[in-house]
């Protein structure tokens, strides 16, 4: 950069930089594929095999393989009709080379190919190669297996014949090792979060098989679903007690494909999820809103024309009509915009039009051909009104008493002198022992206390009105400052960090269990903004010739055994059952000194299976985890007797 006669830097055409081929998306990884944490990682795999499910949406594909190697190499194999590997007329290299080498290139933008697709934007594929240490591609068409293979997005030669195949064989296997000069910081691939989101993609692609393998850990599952999304509605609620059968609808209006199941239960939360193109758009889009606006319209019409809600009553809020709802809406549309290349939310304002037209139509059927199935509907979303405005009467209360001055806050909040959040932290404490060797141990300047007394209530099973006069959480709520529920406000938050502090034995998990309840539902943007800490007090504390150590787990504390060269009998050995036993020092050294201390970050991969598993743990419903304490129970490895 030039200086001009003032000294100040000079910006002129030499200073754009243009960057050739696939640099950009190594320059930029986070405008392609969000960024370079370990959901970007994932995000690589999900952008192949929606290359693979556009071939199933079109007809042409039925088995779908994703394989993750020993060597954290990924294979997605399908047995569609093959990436085309003829000469392309403009490029005049292999088409096929094209496609894995050029950004906004494929066979989705003229409209011939498919009909509907989720990697619209033509960059997914190449994206992928541009961010792998290498890329390997396999064909099989005409009765010919193609191949080539690039190092870091640029091939190492042209696109070869290397053998036959049957002439009825077609398909596609791309194979790539993630880049670690990118994902620095990524040890590799979390098998539960890839079944999560393939199971999504079976259930909103019917009758296609997505076969997952994990050569590492000697892991496989097999998804089909005859049924669709309605399966996916009964597997959402199957350890719930539903009202009604399943509603479903499928229509094509204006060549947009809708397709919703609904289903309203027992429980007291809303389960929604919405999909564009089998991609799971997770902060919906005009698809959900659609499906909210006509839900709450029909039963709104329905309870009127039924004079089950009298003249007096107002209409049902969005609010009462979502609670115990359990719905998927599913649209596939030609040319679906999305808010990024990510695809997290979809912006078609007409696609809200046609789900309306499709749930008014269904959904108004069903309940006035099942007037019990339709009372019972009613009957929940009076209940539930009742209940918000007896909620919103305390929440009012807690929101009063939660000003933003210190003398409001919960007397038993030993709060810190430093007032910026960025730098500030709240433990929530088990007991009033640990509390208070918590608040002598603390750094006052930014580190909060707040015991909590016994056990929270379990707001799984309690309705937002219920769970407000439960002192401890008012405590909480009034100690975090940004209230609750629809008017949770993230800006009043007071505190960076939220760290759930509690002993290391069944009843410890238990009430930690219970918190992250609490936040899931009630407070989910603390998880989803990195707010929500769980603290690691250590389990055990030798004593060896004047040195004292401390392990947070059985496999390190024989470590220091064999590190120190002595054996238990030799070493004082003290087995920490909870956070009471340990003095202020030793809490701050090993539990709550930045510099020293060990804090998991909670966070969500899933938010279907992280609500089932909720739903599993602290519902009504013994059966459910019944079953998951038997499956369990060999796994368990601190159990206090």
């Amino acid at each position: 950069m030039t200086q001009n006669k003032n000294g100040n830097s000079q910006y002129d055409a030499s200073n754009i930089q243009v960057l050739d081929g696939l640099e950009a998306v190594r320059k930029r990884p986070g405008m392609y594929v969000g960024g370079t944490d370990s959901k970007a990682l994932h995000h690589l795999v999900y952008e192949v095999v929606d290359n693979a499910i556009d071939e199933a949406l079109a007809g042409f594909c039925d088995q779908i393989d994703v394989i993750i190697h020993p060597d954290n190499s990924v294979t997605v194999r399908d047995n569609g009709r093959g990436i085309p590997t003829d000469i392309h007329p403009q490029m005049k290299i292999s088409a096929l080379e094209v496609v894995l080498t050029t950004l906004h290139a494929g066979g989705k933008f003229g409209g011939g190919s498919y009909k509907v697709s989720g990697g619209l934007h033509g960059v997914g594929s190449s994206a992928v190669n541009a961010l792998s240490e290498w890329m390997e591609a396999k064909v099989w068409r005409d009765g010919k297996t193609y191949f080539q293979r690039y190092n870091r997005g640029k091939p190492e030669e042209r696109v070869k014949v290397i053998g036959e195949c049957p002439e009825d064989q077609t398909g596609t296997e791309i194979s790539f090792l993630f880049d670690k000069e990118i994902f620095k910081e990524e040890p590799g691939y979390r098998y539960e979060t890839l079944v999560n989101r393939f199971r999504e993609m079976a259930f909103v692609t019917k009758r296609t098989k997505i076969h997952l393998v994990d050569e590492k850990d000697n892991k496989e599952t097999t998804f089909y679903f005859q049924g669709g999304i309605s399966s996916f509605v009964h597997y959402l609620n199957k350890d719930n007690v539903p009202l009604h059968p399943i509603v479903h609808a499928e229509k094509t209006i204006e060549n947009v494909g809708v397709e919703v199941a609904l289903q309203y239960t027992d429980v007291y939360t809303e389960t929604v999820y919405s999909f564009a193109n089998t991609i799971n758009t997770i902060d919906g889009g005009t698809h959900l809103t659609g499906l909210r606006t006509a839900i709450t319209r029909v039963i709104n019409d329905y309870a009127r024309s039924a004079n089950l809600l009298k003249e007096s009553d107002p209409n049902f809020s969005g609010d009462d009509t979502r609670e115990g709802l359990t719905a998927v809406v599913s649209i596939k549309h030609p040319d679906p915009q999305f808010e990024s290349q990510t695809k997290v939310k979809l912006m078609n304002t007409e696609v809200s039009t046609y789900v309306q037209q499709v749930i008014g139509e269904c959904f108004k059927d069903f309940l006035e051909n099942n007037p019990a199935a339709a009372k019972a509907i009613v009957n929940k979303c009076l209940t539930s009104s009742r209940a918000r405005d007896a909620a919103k009467k305390a929440r009012d209360l807690v929101i009063r008493k939660s000003a933003l001055e210190s003398m409001t806050l919960p007397g038993k909040l030993a709060d810190c002198s430093g007032r910026n959040p960025e730098q500030t932290e709240l433990y929530i404490v088990e007991g009033d022992s640990a509390g208070g060797s918590a608040k002598q141990g603390r750094d006052r300047g930014f580190q909060a206390i707040l015991p909590l007394r016994g056990k929270i209530l379990n707001t799984e099973r309690a309705r937002l009105d219920k769970i407000l006069s439960n002192n401890e959480v008012k405590a909480m709520i009034s100690a975090i400052g940004c209230g609750i529920g629809e008017n949770f406000d993230i800006k009043g938050l007071r505190y960076g960090r939220i760290i759930i502090m509690t002993d290391a034995d069944v009843d410890g998990s238990h009430i930690r269990t219970l918190l992250l309840t609490f936040f899931f539902r009630y407070m989910p943007e603390l998880v989803e903004q990195g707010h929500l800490f769980i603290a690691q007090p250590p389990l055990y504390r030798t004593t060896y010739k004047g040195v004292h150590r401390y392990a947070y787990s059985d496999a390190e504390q024989a470590a220091i055994l064999k590190e120190l060269g002595s054996g238990s009998e030799k070493a004082s050995i003290q087995r920490y059952k909870g956070l009471g036993e340990m003095n202020a020092e030793q809490l701050w050294e090993t539990t709550m000194n930045p510099a020293y201390r060990t804090l998991l970050k909670v966070t969500v991969d899933d938010a279907s299976q992280a609500a089932k598993t909720f739903e599993m743990l602290m519902g009504d419903e013994v059966p459910p985890r019944t079953r998951f304490i038997q499956t369990h129970a060999h796994e368990v490895r601190n159990l206090d007797i």
